[in-house]
Order: C-alpha cells, then structure tokens, then sequence
C-alpha cells in the first residue's frame, strides 16, 4: 500500500484477532467437507479426461525414449535384443509414452486461503483442494502416477482421490492452525513435476525461494495463482475491516480511496511471482474462483504437457 494511504487504517489491539480455537474449528470444518470436495475433484476430472493426458497407456507409444535394464519377471518379448547384443545385460527399449510420469500436487491449506467474497461460489481453499485432487486423478487415469508433495507417497492407484483426502483430513486435524504458504519438502527428483495452487500472497522473494529448492535437481512443474473475484476488482468502499491471515483485524476508512493502489501493488506481485517462476523454468498463471473448475483444471493439464514438450 502506498505511504500517503497508512493514515486511513487503524490497526486493532492483538485481542481483536481471531483466537485459536475458532482457528481450530476452522480446520474441522475443512476436514468435514473434505469427503464433498473430493467428489467434486473426481467430477472435474471426469470431465476434463479427453484432454491432452488422455492417451497415455504404457506400452503405446511410437517415439523411443530410452534403453532400460530388464528387469526379471517381465516379458521377455520387452527385450531390445540387438542393443543387449553389444553388452552382457538385456535391456528394454522404453518409448516415451511408456515412461511413466510423475506428478506432484500440492494446495496451500494456510488461513488466507479461506477468503469467498459474494462475487464467487467457492473458497480459494474448496477451489485450490478441488484443483490439486482432481489433477491428481486424471494423471492417475492416464497411467501416471501423483502424490501429494511432502505428505503422501507417489500412486498409481485408481483409488488416489481417496487415498489422498484420508491423508489430508488427518493432515488438518493435526495442524490446521499452521499450515505454510509454500510447501516445505526436499528436492523433487529429475525428470518430475509439480503443480503448486495457492494465493502466493507471500514475498517474492520466498516464492522464488521455494521454487529453486524444489528445482534445483531438474525438476519443473506449474503455479497456479487463486484469486477471488473481489481481490482483483477490490469493490470496497467507506469504512471496511480486513483481517488478515493471523485474524489480525485493520480498519480503513474510505477504502475506495485506496483500489488505484491496489491494484497497481497487486499487478507488481503477479509479475515479480511469474517472472520468478519463468526464471526457474517454470510456468505460471491465474485462475479466479468465479470461473469453472474444470477450465482451470483443462489449463493446468495444458501447461504441463506443454512443459513437458519442451
């Protein structure tokens, strides 16, 4: 916020903040209405599953992709017999649709990410966990396997959605009151992905931060940035009380004096964050929870694929 524009806002007393039980009921009711989200990610998969990950099957692809050691108790008519010719081990031509593909989701569970303005019909939160689980699923029909980053194992199993809302409601129970902006696990491995969807209302420079130790062995993926309709359009005007993620509570007089501003900060931080992202190799975009999931989710496919290719 611009310097002139402090005077207009009066920070309330650290009572004023949300306490931390409600906090905690917050996450108990995330993870009462984890079940219903999880329903709604498989329908969005469903219905975004004749896109570009659509075709992959293990053992239909056309272009070579690499020569594997065989490994026992597969068929032996997967042997590339003149390359094992040239060695004493037998080996597999695997094609590059064979190779399996791995994908890994992760949504930011943290406080701000509870926002819904009348403008849309989702939470970023509901938005974001429907997105990451869904995503999930539809790589899993397409023979890939997915996991959530820093919580669960890689799968392939039919099953994933579940598999991961079962993870993620014990997840909450436990920490709800705490969860990070950006996620904290090690390394991804060479040749892997990841798809991170949240607000980034974080430092550039810590989302720059996250994504070079996720990268730093080779591996790229995708940011999608979660907004509220209300959060781009800032359709706030007299006195209006904005509370932050801590629950800390700012009162501002005549917001609509200050909407220029804001938006001008608001288009600094998407550039910094995607120029961030580019930077590392990755891709990056918006989604604004007044549009469908399935959109979102049909984009998001895209621009890993399209990764992918390059």
């Amino acid at each position: 916020m611009a310097q002139n524009a402090r005077n207009a806002f009066e920070f309330l007393p650290p009572e004023a903040a949300l306490p931390d039980h409600e906090k905690r009921l917050q996450a108990l009711d995330l993870a009462r209405r984890l079940p219903a989200l999880a329903l709604a990610a498989r329908q969005a998969a469903a219905s975004a599953q004749a896109g570009p990950h659509g075709r992959r099957r293990a053992g239909m692809g056309e272009n070579f992709w690499q020569f594997r050691p065989f490994i026992p108790g597969e068929a032996a008519q997967n042997v590339d017999w003149r390359r094992s010719a040239r060695d004493d081990r037998l080996y597999v031509r695997e094609r590059e649709w064979e190779a399996a593909q791995v994908l890994w989701v992760w949504a930011d569970l943290s406080g701000s990410m509870n926002y819904r303005s009348p403008l849309a019909s989702q939470s970023k939160l509901e938005r974001a966990l429907v997105l990451a689980l869904a995503l999930a699923d539809s790589c899993v029909r397409a023979g890939e396997r997915a996991g959530w980053l820093g919580l669960t194992r890689l799968t392939a199993a039919r099953d994933i959605v579940d598999s991961l809302a079962v993870a993620l409601i014990a997840e909450t129970r436990l920490f709800g009151e705490s969860f990070d902006d950006l996620p904290q696990a090690a390394p991804l491995r060479p040749r892997e992905k990841a798809a991170l969807i949240g607000d980034f209302l974080v430092e550039p420079p810590a989302f720059a931060a996250c994504l070079q130790r996720l990268s730093v062995q080779g591996a790229r993926g995708h940011a999608l940035m979660i907004f509220d309709p209300a959060e781009e359009a800032f359709p706030f005007s007299g006195q209006t009380e904005f509370y932050d993620e801590a629950g800390d509570l700012l009162r501002a007089g005549r917001a609509e004096d200050y909407a220029a501003a804001y938006r001008s900060r608001l288009a600094a931080h998407r550039d910094a964050l995607s120029g961030a992202a580019r930077a590392m190799g990755w891709t990056f975009s918006l989604h604004s929870t007044e549009r469908p999931a399935s959109e979102a989710l049909l984009n998001l496919r895209l621009a890993l694929t399209a990764d992918g290719a390059r």
